[in-house]
């Protein structure tokens, strides 16, 4: 009778990390590992015995020093005596607002001119098709140098409202749009109970939760209509929940506007939004609206003709065709290129310079570092900024294109 046993297992030897096929990539990874971490620690402590060999050792401190330059455009209380960590703060929140804004009028100019691309007129599709190129294939620095020129040449003067007989007007007696700016009511709040940065913050707080609420509102509903088939009438509490908080709120504050008024040769009061955010503005959302446009006419094509067909024999109308059937099914194409362009155009801002808008680019990684001479410092701040702002980004895109994936079932 014979009896079947296991083979003898081989012992591990140290060879086998190079000439068993079970070990050598793990071998070879954590070998280049090594050497790249050999690397990156000799360049870091070659830069720094460097850097104090000139007597600039590595160091923030500068910081927390007086900046001593004025930024024109700012979102939060600075002045001259106020630190580079203070003006750095100031430019982030710039770079920030021109990115918010961007994305916004350029997805909303992109979806337009992508289907407009694909439109059975002739003449709007070919117009279409023009801006596209145009946009596409000059660099985005001259279409924000020739923005910022049409502002200053075109716009009038703010003398220009002067005079019984003013050869410009505002419009509604609250709006000046001229060539240095646009001067606009501005929201400012009366009571005592809380500071003005604390005021906006409620403001901000309450808006947030009104809409949370809303979509809870929505998803109830929801929850509803599958449960018994009928979906319950929720417009009014929907409203409530979204205005009513903050009007509440509003009148405790005592919020009131202060109106921009003609004063000496240049307006006063009110918010003024200068040339240098509206062409920086204009230019990015008009330039990356041609890369998204054919993003999205990209995703429509990819959209199988006789979706529309079936939708088109249920008696739908193009225009419902496109919103309902078309347009939900081609995000799931769109989105992932979409991230790019976001990210492309939140980079682009830093050309923000080149018409004097201070965005990070301009305050920490421009005045501050020729006060402080702080090159390396003030590079390295500026790049994690960026990459910081261009990861959160990523991130909330890539949660809402999860979202919109389909679920198997």
């Amino acid at each position: 009778m014979t009896t079947l046993t296991d083979p003898p297992k081989d012992s591990f030897r140290l060879s086998m990390l190079l000439y068993d096929t079970r070990y050598r990539s793990m071998t070879i990874q954590v070998i280049a590992l090594l050497g790249f971490s050999a690397f990156v620690w000799w360049l870091i402590g070659n830069t720094a015995q460097n850097l104090s060999d000139l007597g600039k050792e590595p160091s923030f401190r500068f910081l927390g020093e007086p900046a001593g330059y004025d930024i024109n455009q700012r979102l939060i209380e600075y002045n001259s005596q106020s630190s580079h960590f203070r003006a750095a703060m100031v430019g982030v929140l710039n770079t920030l607002v021109i990115a918010f804004l961007g994305c916004i009028l350029a997805t909303v100019l992109g979806v337009a001119i992508g289907v407009l691309r694909l439109s059975k007129n002739w003449i709007v599709a070919r117009i279409m098709t023009v801006y596209v190129e145009m946009f596409r294939n000059v660099p985005v620095l001259l279409w924000i140098v020739l923005a910022m020129a049409i502002l200053i040449e075109t716009l009038p003067a703010p003398n220009a409202f002067r005079g019984d007989t003013p050869s410009a007007s505002m419009i509604l007696n609250s709006v000046a749009i001229t060539n240095r700016g646009i001067f606009m009511p501005a929201p400012s709040f009366t009571t005592e109970l809380v500071s003005s940065s604390v005021a906006w913050w409620l403001v901000i707080g309450v808006f947030v939760a009104s809409v949370l609420g809303v979509r809870y509102v929505r998803k109830s509903a929801t929850a509803t209509q599958n449960a018994t088939g009928v979906r319950p009438t929720t417009w009014y509490l929907q409203l409530g929940i979204l205005f009513v908080p903050m009007a509440i709120l509003l009148l405790v504050l005592g919020l009131q506007w202060t109106s921009p008024e003609l004063k000496g040769f240049n307006f006063k009061g009110g918010l003024h939004l200068r040339n240098s955010l509206i062409a920086l503005w204009l230019a990015l959302s008009f330039y990356t609206a041609a890369f998204i446009a054919e993003n999205v006419r990209s995703g429509i094509m990819a959209i199988a003709k006789g979706q529309s067909e079936a939708a088109g024999a249920l008696g739908l109308r193009p225009n419902r065709i496109m919103s309902l059937v078309v347009l939900p099914q081609a995000l799931r194409v769109i989105i992932p290129p979409l991230i790019s362009q976001y990210l492309n155009l939140t980079k682009n801002s830093s050309l923000a310079i080149a018409v004097g808008y201070m965005d990070i680019t301009g305050t920490l990684m421009g005045i501050s570092l020729n006060q402080t001479g702080r090159e390396l410092e003030t590079l390295l701040l500026g790049m994690l900024i960026y990459l910081t702002i261009s990861l959160i980004i990523s991130t909330v895109m890539n949660v809402y294109n999860s979202r919109m994936q389909l679920s198997e079932r």
